[in-house]
């Protein structure tokens, strides 16, 4: 059993409490490898920003959960190394699909876990996050649990349509199940395709594709009924022209890639949306840079030559998101 305080990690349960009152959303980004890793910790320490380092069981499998661990407490001690003094650094599991799956984690020194039941029955989904809850509880882990279904895909995680969140279910399933925080569906999506081009309208300036707004109505419902309670925006990614483009310059293939507006996450990062997914935006920045790289000097063979160079990228994308979208800046 390893205890994420003593990696110098935390949980979310003040980290949410005060982003609720402050106005502002923490950023919750996946990473997959070193680089994402180094980028995150540097843009959360140059702008003093709570961050929670998101792990889907996919990635876990990739890293290996041994590694991991040591990766997670690595980047405390690199976050100090950089000049800030108390890091708030939650390692969470992004998207647990199984008890078992959020268990392990728990034990090898998560310090949140999210299980997804929103496949379930409403019942299944009661009974499996009250049983995540019960055991993470015992070592102050926190809880994210979701009602609603996104669409998209986005490692293990797929559903080809949107399901709303009802408002008339959270109260009783917050209740039931204790979980800490609660993911809701209000029309974000997984991947980098959230909308289908029929879904779209056509800015007649830009020729770009505009994606319907989200559901704020239902984000309202729910913040009615669980006044205060911290909730949760999945696929929430806003897919950077700037960075398709670059990519279909070089040899990609993005066609119709299209994401959530960045002015609807600063509207949702005022409410108490306290925690907001970004991961698809990270993966355009990356092999945007990547592919440029190895486009403009098609001889280079160092991976150090195009993996920082898309470190960089990613830190820059990483600082606007928390300084321009979700204003947790300054915050920690």
């Amino acid at each position: 059993m390893v205890s994420y305080k003593d990696l110098g990690l935390v949980n979310t349960r003040e980290m949410f409490a005060k982003a609720i009152n402050g106005g502002y959303a923490i950023p919750a980004f996946n990473f997959n490898n070193m680089e994402q890793l180094q980028a995150i910790v540097m843009a959360a320490a140059e702008t003093k920003s709570p961050v929670i380092l998101q792990v889907s069981k996919g990635a876990r499998n990739y890293a290996n959960q041994t590694l991991l661990r040591y990766m997670a407490e690595g980047a405390v001690a690199y976050a100090k190394e950089l000049g800030w003094e108390k890091p708030q650094i939650v390692l969470h599991l992004d998207h647990g699909d199984s008890f078992e799956t959020c268990k392990s984690c728990v034990d090898f020194g998560f310090s949140s876990v999210m299980i997804d039941g929103s496949h379930l029955p409403y019942d299944e989904n009661v009974a499996i996050t009250k049983k995540v809850v019960e055991y993470a509880h015992q070592f102050d882990v926190t809880v994210e649990g979701e009602l609603g279904v996104l669409a998209g895909v986005e490692d293990e995680v797929s559903a080809d349509h949107h399901t709303y969140t009802r408002p008339e279910e959270v109260v009783d399933f917050v209740t039931k199940t204790g979980c800490d925080s609660l993911a809701i569906s209000i029309g974000t999506s997984h991947g980098a395709y959230k909308f289908k081009p029929e879904q779209c309208t056509m800015d007649p300036n830009s020729g770009r594709l505009v994606p319907p707004p989200l559901a704020f109505e239902v984000l309202d419902g729910v913040m009615k009924e669980l006044p205060g309670f911290p909730i949760v925006l999945h696929g929430s990614s806003s897919v950077p022209q700037e960075e398709v483009d670059i990519i279909n310059a070089n040899g990609g293939n993005l066609e119709a890639a299209v994401g959530i507006p960045e002015e609807q996450l600063r509207k949702a990062a005022a409410s108490a949306v306290c925690k907001i997914n970004i991961d698809s935006d990270s993966r355009l920045a990356m092999t945007a840079a990547v592919r440029k790289v190895l486009a403009e000097k098609p001889g280079e063979f160092d991976p150090r030559k195009y993996l920082g160079p898309a470190r960089d990228s990613m830190k820059k994308l990483y600082m606007h998101k928390i300084v321009n979208v979700l204003g947790s800046d300054n915050k920690a």
